[in-house]
């Protein structure tokens, strides 16, 4: 397992993780799309609800429109809409702190300034990334033929003041 440690936003040098989520080409995602809302359990969702205070109004150079129902659970940037989701069940893929990828060789664990993900692209070629080794899963979902980079840097600073380092149950 191959972690990205990066402390600079200007030199990411995230090559498999960038090339991986730069396989899939463009599309429009349909911005009226409704987005399930995770239901975790009563620490859990403090610490989701800590989150959502701190999130950053732009992602990647998109301006925050949450998605419906609203919830501060949920959190949305742009169209087609980087969607994150907090509070959500553990990866079948994931085992906290280690992040095995198995047999699916798109699978790939990395880090990006301070945050451990696991980045799994999507069939319909959306890349979705979770959170590990942090008492809360947070998936980040990024449209299909777009790099995630932008929006993890950018979501780095909120993932780590909100959603402590440790194992979620």
């Amino acid at each position: 397992m191959t972690f990205f440690r990066h402390r600079h936003t200007a030199s990411l040098g995230l090559p498999a993780l960038a090339t991986l989520i730069a396989i899939a080409g463009c599309s429009s995602a349909d911005d009226n799309a409704s987005v399930p809302v995770p239901s975790p359990d009563t620490k859990v969702t403090k610490l989701c609800r800590n989150l959502d205070k701190v999130l950053p109004r732009t992602l990647d150079g998109r301006r925050r429109a949450d998605p419906e129902p609203r919830s501060a659970l949920t959190a949305g940037w742009g169209s087609p809409a980087i969607i994150l989701r907090c509070g959500v069940e553990r990866p079948v893929k994931m085992s906290d702190p280690k992040v095995p990828t198995g047999d699916d060789p798109k699978a790939v664990a990395g880090g990006v300034n301070g945050v451990d993900w696991l980045m799994e692209p999507q069939d319909d070629g959306t890349t979705r990334l979770t959170t590990a080794s942090r008492l809360a899963y947070v998936q980040v979902t990024v449209p299909k033929g777009e790099d995630a980079t932008g929006a993890l840097v950018d979501l780095a600073p909120s993932v780590k003041k909100a959603i402590p380092k440790g194992i979620a149950d």
